[in-house]
């Protein structure tokens, strides 16, 4: 671990006058107070082992995703935009000790995994949540960058989430803790999500748009597919639930977004939900598009993202990574 605490020790000297706000993140729990150490098992990390505040201390953006080699990726796409690809330092995953997640840090970015679904995405906030605590990061932006099914739109459409909703059309999460059902809002940032939507509009041909997210608990029945192992309604109940979910201005169906945004909101952090999409549920089930098709709309997700940062950095300027200023380092 010598090598990533060497390696993420780094940041910019322009993001120093930037962010003066000092908006810390808050844990919601009295008993971590009084623990001697706490370890971050999911991630390979904790208090005593890790130097946390000298490794995490100056991120500022935290883009979380399912996949794996997607967060690489983006990490990957970060570093040659933030001008960093000439540092001669390969990039490496924080959590490599462990196989539930992967973590990359670029600067004053870090792009961690969260699995697929509710509950992988909810111990591992649990546990990021806390890592940002430890490490006295202020002013953070988190932001999930995901695919997901659209509803009435063209594939390859980018959503920026304005409101999370469960099945039932709720802005809500709930959680049984103990023997008792836990209901959280799922209030998302609304100013953060016009400002992605007006950084959208600077891209050419860029097709984003605002809406709501369902989020549902499962992949094939919770999401109205008639291709799962197991399915007991018909097509035409399927349509008239797509057309319902549309109505009520969800445009676009996925499995993470109520959790995140209910635990970034009780915990101080302003939080987006930034998807792209696969096919219009409206029309089918399965996702049919060459995998060259699929991997340039992932690119356009990394590049709405990347244009945001960089304004928020100061760098609005530098649109490509191509003929731009080198990026300051202290």
């Amino acid at each position: 671990m010598a090598s990533i605490l060497s390696a993420s020790n780094k940041s910019m000297r322009s993001d120093r006058n930037t962010y003066v706000g000092k908006r810390f993140v808050h844990v919601k729990n009295p008993y971590l107070d009084s623990m001697d150490e706490d370890i971050l098992y999911h991630l390979d990390l904790g208090t005593k082992t890790h130097d946390l505040p000298a490794m995490f201390g100056d991120v500022k953006f935290v883009c979380v995703g399912g996949s794996p080699n997607r967060m690489k990726a983006f990490a990957l796409f970060m570093q040659k935009e933030l001008r960093l690809e000439d540092s001669g330092e390969d990039i490496q995953d924080i959590c490599a000790g462990t196989d539930r997640y992967c973590m990359y840090k670029i600067s004053p970015v870090l792009s961690p995994s969260h699995g697929m679904g509710i509950p992988s995405i909810f111990f591992m906030l649990h546990e990021l949540i806390k890592l940002l605590h430890h490490a006295q990061c202020c002013d953070v932006t988190i932001i999930r960058i995901g695919t997901s099914g659209g509803i009435g739109i063209t594939p390859g459409s980018i959503v920026i989430t304005d409101t999370a909703i469960d099945s039932f059309f709720k802005p809500q999460v709930q959680q049984i803790v103990l023997d008792k059902i836990i209901t959280r809002s799922t209030k998302l940032d609304k100013e953060l999500a016009e400002e992605l939507f007006n950084c959208s509009k600077e891209i050419p041909n860029f097709p984003a748009l605002i809406g709501h997210i369902m989020c549902t608990y499962d992949f094939y029945e919770g999401q109205g597919r008639l291709d799962g192992a197991l399915c007991n309604f018909s097509r035409a109940k399927k349509v008239d639930y797509l057309k319902r979910v549309y109505k009520a201005g969800v445009r676009n169906i996925e499995m993470e977004s109520t959790v995140f945004a209910a635990m970034c909101r009780l915990c101080g952090l302003k939080a987006a939900v930034v998807c792209l999409t696969h096919l219009d549920r409206l029309e089918c089930d399965q996702i049919t598009l060459p995998h060259d098709v699929l991997v340039e709309y992932q690119q356009r997700l990394q590049l709405l993202i990347s244009n945001f940062i960089k304004q928020r950095l100061g760098l609005h300027d530098q649109t490509s990574s191509l003929g731009s200023p080198v990026l300051p380092r202290r």
